[in-house]
């Protein structure tokens, strides 16, 4: 009988072990790490308190480290959501042409980012990029999509939309099929035309859906690493230079472990912050039927 009572903690024992080591235990030692100056080489830690978070905030390269990651945080989120349901309402029927397009479209998910880096890094190449090839062709001028400060931002964030519409499609139209269908008969009936329809009965018991996609969106805009690493390396002029690169770089390539932690305590903060505050302002307005 008290078997019986363990049984379900041992069962899931194993993932949350899992889960502590690796997920909770690095926060717990990145804040402690956060208070110290230490190169990662000496057996020394020397405290400094909140030093290494004053310096952060004095540091004219951090300010511009936010404001990067805001920007692509913001249109990566923003141009990916709205695409992909615009898609999803599009493919939201019944055929074979549809599921090929709706294959072709998750392909990109699948594909690892070093890959799909390493394949736009040659599409923008300012001299022998596919982009410039076909803008030739048109009379366009070649664009320095990844050299030059005004455009390289964005080309990262064409990128991410590119790569990130096929699962957000997906998840929109899996819940564009959960919807009931009378609802829709009923706003028919109604004589409701299709922008009522859309923005009455789609988008409210879309909601949850929507919710989701956003807050694991942001989150993972926020995180962004393998593009930058591979296509511009922060550069140029520091204009692609978001948290989680700016915390590598630090961390182990100038071995500023200390400062590197504190910028990542920063970043959880703000993370969590913004979560929150999705939460609360928008949490009341989703509709779970």
């Amino acid at each position: 009988m008290p078997w019986i009572k363990l049984r379900p903690y041992a069962m899931i024992a194993p993932s949350v072990l899992i889960f502590c080591l690796f997920f909770i235990y690095p926060i717990f030692y990145m804040m402690y790490l956060s208070v110290f100056d230490w190169n990662f080489v000496s057996p020394t830690k020397d405290f400094v308190g909140f030093e290494n978070f004053s310096s952060l905030m004095g540091e004219r390269e951090f300010i511009e480290v936010m404001r990067n990651s805001a920007v692509y945080t913001f249109l990566t989120v923003f141009f990916t959501l709205l695409i992909s349901l615009l898609l999803a309402l599009w493919l939201n029927k019944q055929g074979a042409v549809y599921s090929f397009v709706q294959g072709a479209i998750f392909s990109p998910h699948i594909i690892s980012l070093v890959s799909i880096s390493m394949l736009w890094l040659w599409l923008m190449d300012a001299d022998y990029g596919l982009l410039n090839w076909f803008l030739g062709l048109v009379g366009i001028p070649s664009v320095t999509w990844l050299t030059h400060p005004d455009t390289a931002l964005f080309s990262l964030i064409l990128v991410a939309v590119w790569k990130g519409i096929g699962f957000n499609t997906l998840v929109f139209i899996a819940g564009l099929q959960s919807i009931p269908k009378d609802m829709y008969e009923a706003a028919q009936l109604d004589e409701a035309n299709w922008f009522r329809i859309f923005y009455k009965i789609t988008l409210p018991m879309l909601s949850p859906t929507l919710f989701f996609l956003v807050v694991i969106s942001m989150i993972g805009s926020f995180q962004v690493f393998d593009t930058i690493a591979i296509m511009t390396q922060g550069g140029p002029i520091n204009s692609t230079n978001t948290f989680v690169y700016y915390i590598y770089e630090n961390g182990f390539r100038f071995f500023k472990i200390g400062y590197a932690s504190a910028a990542g305590v920063v970043l959880l903060i703000l993370i969590s912050l913004l979560t929150i505050v999705y939460f609360r302002l928008l949490a009341r307005r989703v509709h779970y039927r």
